[in-house]
């Protein structure tokens, strides 16, 4: 008999260990993202005082009217824009990138191309 493999605990898994490797600070915070179907959320956050510093979603208002579902390479382009812009206002431009657990392709790798390109360095 076959088991199904539980792809969410796989996630979890990897995010668990790159979160070992990897942590945020004030002078470098830590871009995390998730994804589901339907949307896509970013956030800068130091890790050491366990603040989150800049969100961004496809939720938020200035982007749910520009877009017609959040859950696509477009959507994933906005909220990097967006996370990029509020980020860099706030004097941020250096940080450290966490995938996760998700892989480098598609909505994963679009958000990081297009906060790159809107100033953060990573």
């Amino acid at each position: 008999m076959f088991k199904k493999v539980d792809r969410q605990a796989v996630r979890v898994r990897k995010h668990l260990s790159i979160r070992n490797k990897i942590s945020g600070t004030a002078d470098r915070p830590r871009l995390s993202l998730y994804r589901s179907n339907a949307n896509m959320f970013a956030q800068l956050i130091d890790d050491i005082n366990g603040v989150t510093l800049v969100s961004a979603s496809t939720i938020d208002k200035e982007i749910k009217e520009t877009i017609t579902h959040g859950g696509n390479i477009e959507a994933a382009k906005a909220v990097g824009k967006l996370i990029a812009e509020r980020a860099v206002s706030k004097d941020i431009k250096n940080i450290v990138f966490d995938r996760s657990g998700y892989n480098y392709t598609g909505r994963v790798s679009t958000l990081a191309e297009s906060a790159r390109e809107n100033g953060l360095n990573f």
